[in-house]
């Protein structure tokens, strides 16, 4: 069975600092493609930024230069590096993996919460 565990949500004032972390369980890790998407009420789920299983990178154009993806497969691990925290960036995080199959397994959201 797997799952998606992510970590790390809360509430930061604007200019701060966050980093979300999501562990994959029951599948192999490292082919998986990893992506963080958000969704804030009332918007559609967007798409945050991704990493291959190479450790190539693609972020969504509102957060270059703020987000970093990273992944660490010995601890089957992505994380999500979040500075310069903005109040439009306050929504609800979760983490997909795309498996090797073409598979798409998502966590449970963690709530990111930027107050101006």
């Amino acid at each position: 069975q797997v799952q998606l565990v992510e970590s790390g949500g809360g509430l930061v004032e604007a200019g701060g600092s966050l980093r979300l972390s999501c562990a994959a369980s029951g599948i192999i890790f490292s082919t998986s493609v990893m992506v963080w998407y958000r969704q804030a009420p009332g918007k559609q789920r967007e798409l945050v930024a991704g990493i291959s299983s190479q450790g190539i990178t693609n972020y969504a154009d509102s957060v270059k230069g703020r987000f970093t993806i990273s992944r660490d497969n010995a601890k089957n691990t992505v994380l999500l590096q979040m500075n310069s925290l903005k109040p439009e960036d306050t929504a609800n995080y979760y983490c997909k993996l795309k498996s090797v199959l073409g598979n798409d397994y998502w966590g449970q959201g963690t709530q990111v919460t930027v107050s101006s």
